[in-house]
């Protein structure tokens, strides 16, 4: 990676831009692609059957849409804007990003020594593909307030593998071991471990630990169990609606392709734990943030709609809170879910007021409270360090918080009327 950075800072930028450019269109394409309700509005799909054939110009990101509105009478007036606006602003996010974490090392403490640049480069290049995943999820739960697992499930899948292959381009925190008076010289970077900011405990570790694979294992299956098929109809009794939900389940096939895709990843998981070092505390941790994530999730689920009596968050919340811890671990999990709160508050509040709507998707909070601890993790890492070092008291903090939840629920449901 050395030579890339002989490369001027403008040149590297420039070429980046670029490049963001591009992957804004190719999530326009998603966003369309994927959702419910599919439409033939991105250039790169074939155009609808009403319009002529797109032109060559029409392909090129962000000038291309204007173009293409052309199209307003098929689509309707001013469809083109919020496609050119997503291809803007992943060109510019993508410059900037690199900018800030590459040039500015922004991640990283002012005393904590520097990692190489092929550190630098994957850690972006990750959060890279992490944010391209949100945004696209995001804008589907916009238009349709649901989330595809065909974004999720092999966003998580590009997380754990980055983890067991490459652990030290997660969210990096300081080297205990270089922690002191007798260290030489500053800090040493280190990767956000499962017990970050406690040391690393022994049994944790790889081959022979068998209780770090059970955890690992428990963990993946979790994660699969969420994933099927699923239906639960209780009018006729509790007994009843577990006999249909296991017909289901047999019946479909999407049962038999997740329990392949369950022994697959377990065979993958005793792989990296028979012969890993760093990179099965990598994995660990992925697994673990997967499933603290979506276990997050899944529980304010079940208590906001045993409060409110209908459905509070859709599963689609909690197969993307899944696939953001893999990518950055359990710790920024609780950070995430304590921020998002705060924007949906507001934003809950505004549409209530004007247009008299109580339903807004609780997806796009998640990931914008993500995106705002992955650009300033050095500074929220320094914050919540001291909290995170409590051990057993962090779940139990959850635990509270949850009570609370349930209660400012009850409280908003009284509001309603």
């Amino acid at each position: 990676m050395n030579p890339i950075l002989n490369v001027p800072i403008e040149l590297r930028l420039t070429v980046l831009g670029i490049l963001g450019a591009f992957l804004g269109s190719v999530i326009n394409l998603a966003v369309y692609r994927l959702a419910w309700h599919r439409r033939r509005i991105s250039p790169l799909a074939p155009p609808p059957d009403e319009a002529p054939a797109r032109r060559p110009s029409d392909r090129i990101p962000i000038l291309g849409w204007l173009g293409l509105r052309r199209e307003a009478p098929l689509h309707g007036a001013g469809f083109w804007i919020r496609p050119l606006v997503v291809e803007l602003v992943a060109a510019l996010g993508a410059a900037a990003l690199y900018w800030w974490e590459v040039e500015q090392l922004g991640l990283i403490r002012p005393w904590v020594a520097a990692p190489s640049s092929t550190v630098l480069h994957v850690t972006y290049l990750l959060h890279v593909i992490l944010l391209a995943l949100m945004l696209t999820g995001s804008l589907i739960d916009v238009d349709e307030k649901l989330i595809p697992d065909a974004i999720t499930v092999p966003g998580t899948l590009v997380g754990l593998l980055a983890a067991a292959v490459f652990p030290w381009a997660m969210l990096p925190t300081v080297a205990a071991a270089a922690i002191g008076p007798a260290a030489p010289g500053p800090p040493a970077w280190d990767f956000l471990r499962l017990s970050s900011p406690n040391p690393w405990p022994g049994w944790l570790d790889g081959f022979p630990s068998r209780g770090s694979l059970g955890i690992a294992l428990c963990c993946w299956w979790g994660w699969c169990f969420a994933l099927l098929p699923r239906t639960w109809y209780a009018r006729h009794g509790q007994v009843r609606a577990l006999v249909l939900c296991c017909a289901r389940l047999r019946r479909d096939w999407g049962t038999y392709r997740i329990a392949a895709l369950g022994v697959l990843g377990s065979l993958g998981i005793a792989l990296v734990w028979g012969f890993g070092i760093e990179r099965w505390a990598g994995l660990l941790t992925s697994l673990v943030g997967m499933a603290a994530g979506g276990g997050i999730i899944w529980s304010v689920r079940i208590v906001g709609t045993a409060v409110l009596r209908r459905e509070a968050m859709g599963f689609g919340d909690v197969t993307l809170m899944a696939m953001i811890g893999s990518f950055l671990g359990w710790q920024p999990c609780l950070v995430i879910f304590f921020l998002a709160p705060f924007a949906g508050l507001a934003i809950g509040l505004f549409s209530l007021v004007l247009h008299r709507q109580s339903e807004i998707p609780y997806g796009p909070f998640l990931c914008l409270a993500a995106a705002f601890v992955v650009v300033r993790w050095a500074d929220l890492w320094q914050w919540a360090e001291a909290p995170f070092s409590l051990g057993l008291l962090v779940p139990a903090m959850m635990l509270v918080g949850l009570v609370l939840m349930a209660g400012l629920l009850g409280l908003w449901r009284a509001i309603l009327g």
